[in-house]
């Protein structure tokens, strides 16, 4: 196998023997790779500290014939500094992590995910709200084909007025139809916004408890998804 280059996000790590790490890596262009550092633990390692969950950073493989590539060499792109220092926000940042890690699929190329989780860790860093975490659920949701029907209840096809929502159906549902969970109109129009392409005016918006509604059905609904808890926001107290 030959030597590639490309760029990627690091989702998860885990120690191998004494002195090397394994990584699950999001890259661009060959979808989740998992590969091996070698020697990245020993204290004289040139790249150890690139290669820490969430850095987005440029590396080259050598691809073999087993489970694990082997890293040859890393470089920087983004360490994400802010986040790494901020305990609650690098733990939302794992949560996206996390997510990501049990969606994309080992070697199946999707540049539109690995692009959202760049542009919602850059977000995150520069902006510290639990929309941006609830905003990359949903549009990663939307990408897998499993974006709720908001513009009328999903049951009847009413246009509302709508008052819950029910992850098993997927969508907003009217007085008549209703279930599963209430629904305020502020955090409809707030869901309306992020899966209407306009998750900045969103994130601009006070955070009200509008805002940890949509939060809370955010994580929910990946949840729901992914048929499994994100142990992320269990240490962050959410769930």
């Amino acid at each position: 196998m030959a030597l590639y280059r490309d760029q990627g996000v690091i989702l998860r790590t885990w120690k191998l023997g004494e002195a090397d790490r394994i990584l699950n890596i999001l890259t661009r262009g060959n979808g989740k790779v998992r590969a091996v550092a070698k020697g990245v633990r020993k204290t004289r390692s040139k790249f150890g500290a690139r290669l820490e969950p969430s850095s987005h950073v440029q590396l080259q493989l050598y691809g073999t014939r087993g489970d694990l590539d082997i890293v040859t060499q890393v470089e920087s792109i983004d360490r994400f500094p802010d986040l790494r220092d901020d305990f609650d926000r690098f733990g939302r940042a794992s949560a996206m992590l996390e997510a990501v890690d049990q969606l994309a699929q080992e070697r199946e190329v999707n540049e539109a995910l690995y692009l959202m989780l760049v542009r919602a860790l850059r977000t995150l860093s520069d902006l510290d709200s639990p929309l941006v975490v609830a905003g990359f659920f949903w549009k990663v949701l939307a990408l897998e084909g499993f974006e709720p029907f908001l513009d009328a209840c999903v049951s009847c096809h009413q246009e509302g007025p709508l008052v819950a929502f029910d992850l098993d159906t997927g969508g907003a549902l009217c007085t008549a139809c209703r279930r599963g969970r209430a629904l305020s109109p502020a955090a409809l129009e707030l869901l309306q916004l992020i899966l209407g392409g306009q998750l900045g005016e969103a994130l601009a918006r006070p955070t009200t408890a509008a805002t940890a509604e949509v939060d809370h059905l955010a994580t929910d609904a990946m949840e729901h998804h992914l048929e499994r808890r994100l142990r992320s926001l269990g240490v962050l107290g959410q769930g």
